[in-house]
């Protein structure tokens, strides 16, 4: 009698192409990864899977079975959801952050998710969104929270919030008396995210300006460094206001002045396609809910500085 765990064995197989993959993401070894693959076969008595090169490809028996697997995993996971308990929501998501989730809402998320779903682990890997996102697409993430929406084939994404950036300076620099000029702003070193994200490139559009003497650009994969550097005076930081309120609460950090737009940046859960899907989609509503109610919070606060 077939069982959903040698059909989600095979599901897996086929999307990741490898046994190794397979195993990585069900959590368990390739040896027993090949044992539900064999007992499928058996109990179907069609062989299902090319085994060549270390690549693992359906034959054409094993296409009509992905037809059939991707149904009823699906339908599993929905039964599940609607009528099981939420305890039967259970194994391990792994989760890609950017680092500005962390400085603002993600404590509050993981504590969310241990309360309304005591039976699923998160593994959270945090580090910048296209690093996450090449992650997502190999499949060795499930959710990822980044700067957003992706446009890749099969990636759905929901909009979590949108973060206004800041220009912000230690009081020592002296510039936190009226409007602040392009120039005034370009004496001191910028210091933001890291290369290769879009923040980055942003900044560094905003300030290559004729009139403007070359800027010193300090990036950083780190804001707890960039907030650090900014705090002690070496320079001007340019990142999101809500990552450092409290720096501001207490004078270590002022808002700067300036006619200096950069637009907010958004920030997505996204995800890819997928049957089993239904944990996903509802960790990833969850963090939109917290995300929208952190913002409502935080704007009063904010409004102060």
């Amino acid at each position: 009698m077939l069982d959903f765990r040698s059909i989600e064995t095979f599901l897996w197989v086929v999307k990741l192409g490898s046994f190794r993959g397979a195993a990585a993401r069900l959590n368990t070894t390739q040896p027993a990864i090949s044992q539900r693959i064999a007992q499928l076969e058996r109990e179907m008595g069609v062989k299902l899977l090319n085994r060549d090169h270390r690549v693992a490809s359906p034959t054409p028996s094993g296409r009509q079975m992905m037809v059939y697997a991707e149904k009823l995993i699906g339908l599993r996971a929905q039964m599940m959801a609607e009528i099981g308990d939420r305890s039967a929501m259970r194994g391990v998501m792994r989760l890609g952050v950017a680092e500005t989730i962390v400085h603002t809402w993600l404590p509050r998320l993981v504590k969310s998710v241990n309360q309304v779903y005591p039976n699923l682990s998160l593994e959270i890997e945090v580090d910048i969104t296209p690093n996450l996102t090449a992650r997502l697409l190999a499949q060795e993430i499930e959710l990822a929270f980044v700067v957003g929406p992706l446009s890749a084939s099969g990636v759905h994404n929901r909009v979590l919030a949108d973060y206004p950036i800041g220009f912000l300076a230690s009081p020592s620099l002296g510039l936190g008396k009226g409007p602040v000029t392009p120039a005034e702003l370009a004496r001191f070193p910028i210091i933001t995210f890291p290369r290769k994200t879009k923040p980055y490139e942003v900044v560094r559009e905003v300030f290559d300006r004729p009139e403007l003497p070359p800027i010193r650009l300090h990036a950083s994969a780190s804001l707890a460094t960039v907030i650090h550097m900014a705090v002690e005076g070496l320079g001007v930081a340019v990142i999101p206001d809500a990552i450092v309120e409290n720096e501001l609460a207490d004078g270590r950090l002022q808002l700067l002045d300036t006619d200096l737009a950069i637009a907010p940046l958004t920030f997505t859960a996204s995800w890819l396609a997928s049957p089993d899907v239904v944990a996903i989609e509802r960790v990833a509503e969850l963090a939109r809910q917290i995300a929208q109610s952190s913002l409502a919070v935080d704007a009063p606060a904010l409004a102060g500085h």
